[in-house]
């Protein structure tokens, strides 16, 4: 049934002057109260935010796993390079169906429901990777930690946001996204010098660290006031927010706001194509096939036999990239609201155009035997310069764009949407990385180098600038 656009302009108009009004939008359009959220201590907040971020850690580690051991797993199971790819692979088809049933499965059971589940399918599928002596075992393993690591993807920032008072949140959301990228560094420094068994069970660690402390930490608030359950809606935000301080208004505006959310129109999937929204979808979903089909998650994956491959020492390379991608993230994290968002993705895909170019040049060099002592230093610089660039902009801006675009009564639908396209592009990047470089290993980086310009192109014709507007400023130039 079509969507009654002056039902859903009136609803919208009266949440208005109550929605957040700057970019950090919290996820799923979630509310921030007016009250000072400077008031109080924020022990809590920041107590909570480490343990869901014990979640992104763990995340990272999963995506790191496959890279500092692909050598070592094929050699003691003899695994041929098709079934090694599956299992590498196979991690982002897991973490693509976690990612779909992530939105109901955290309204379900609560986020830190949801938070406990996922840790619990990461220590299986750790245990199962360990005592793999085969690729079925492997498979499995991997699928069960693609999925936990794909229902983290939502839920923790997620948390975060509903949890965070104005103030804090911009800056506790960005450790979700460096805690990625370190679960992911650790991965491959700590892999260069521990066996690929052994570095299974260090991802055991943050899931433990989580489960631990979801025993210690408050439910969200907002989930808790969206079920009903009143009581445990005022504790949970009187321990966030200090003992001492009044939540009644904060309260009252939170449980207001979701009783006028609840009356607002969803559109069925098939309505985000409609004209009204057409053009966000596009915005939304093009981000994410720029940044998936650039060749990310094929380079993160099998970074140490890259390195190999070209001549270069694997573990002085895979530590290299580790080091530089935790910094440089950190850099794009503190620059988003300065430079913009769209400044940030076209130096970033510019980034990646030359670092493709570069890899691709050093790859053909050695295939055609000319100056071979150039190769490694030519492949090491573009592979570095490749991460710095996806890491300073493309690896964090599309999902920060995705959270403003999307008007608050399509947010989930498309937001599912567009993490589904997302994850599907880790998925066939990283299973076909390998056939790739079998073809041509120079050929593969020329492949990504155009997609990574044809991004140039979509950001600077498509993506609109969205530092310093307010939410209803960008969803009225984008929708209206």
């Amino acid at each position: 049934m079509a969507i009654n656009e002056d039902e859903e302009s009136r609803g919208q108009e009266q949440i208005r002057e109550s929605l957040l009004q700057d970019e950090n939008s919290p996820a799923d359009g979630e509310y921030e109260p007016s009250q000072k959220s400077s008031q109080g201590h924020h022990w809590m907040v920041y107590f909570s935010t480490f343990v869901s971020v014990c979640g992104s850690f763990e995340f990272g580690s999963c995506a790191g796993y496959s890279s500092p051991t692909q050598s070592a797993i094929r050699e003691d199971l003899d695994l041929s390079l098709a079934e090694y790819s599956v299992f590498g692979s196979i991690l982002t088809f897991g973490a693509m169906i976690g990612a779909i049933t992530s939105g109901p499965i955290a309204d379900f059971i609560g986020r830190k429901g949801a938070m406990r589940m996922s840790a619990v399918l990461c220590i299986a599928g750790s245990f199962c990777i360990y005592f793999a002596e085969g690729a079925l075992a492997l498979d499995i393993g991997r699928l069960a930690t693609g999925y936990g690591m794909g229902v983290f993807s939502y839920v923790v920032p997620v948390f975060i946001a509903e949890i965070a008072p104005k103030d804090l949140r911009g800056a506790l959301t960005t450790i979700n996204q460096f805690m990625i990228c370190a679960g992911v560094s650790v991965a491959f420094i700590v892999g260069t010098v521990i066996t690929w068994r052994n570095l299974a069970l260090t991802g055991l660690i943050p899931c433990v660290v989580l489960l631990l402390g979801l025993f210690l930490i408050p439910e969200s608030p907002r989930w808790l006031a969206k079920t009903g359950r009143e009581k445990e809606f005022e504790s949970a935000l009187q321990k966030l927010r200090g003992k001492d301080v009044d939540i009644s208004q904060e309260a009252t505006e939170i449980q207001d706001y979701i009783a006028t959310l609840e009356k607002l129109p969803k559109p069925k999937f098939l309505e985000l194509f409609q004209r009204r929204y057409l053009r966000s979808v596009i915005i939304g979903v093009g981000l994410m096939v720029c940044q998936q089909f650039g060749g990310i998650n094929g380079i993160c994956f099998y970074t140490g036999d890259i390195f190999e491959t070209a001549g270069f020492s694997s573990s002085i390379g895979t530590i290299t990239y580790a080091c530089l991608q935790v910094v440089v993230t950190g850099i794009g994290a503190a620059f988003i609201d300065k430079a913009g968002r769209k400044p940030l993705l076209l130096v970033s895909a510019t980034g990646l155009v030359l670092g493709c170019g570069l890899a691709a040049i050093a790859f053909y060099m050695k295939v055609h035997e000319l100056s071979l002592q150039a190769v490694p230093i030519l492949a090491v610089t573009g592979i570095l310069l490749y991460i710095g660039a996806f890491s300073i902009g493309m690896g964090a801006v599309p999902w920060v764009v995705m959270s403003e675009i999307f008007p608050i009564n399509i947010k989930g639908r498309a937001g599912s949407l567009a993490t589904l396209v997302n994850w599907f592009g880790a998925w066939l990047c990283s299973y076909t990385f390998n056939f790739l470089m079998t073809w041509s290993s120079y050929g593969t980086f020329i492949l990504y180098g155009v997609v990574n310009a044809l991004a140039i192109l979509f950001v600077i014709m498509v993506v609109p600038e969205t530092k310093g507007r307010t939410l209803e400023q960008i969803q009225a130039a984008i929708n209206g």
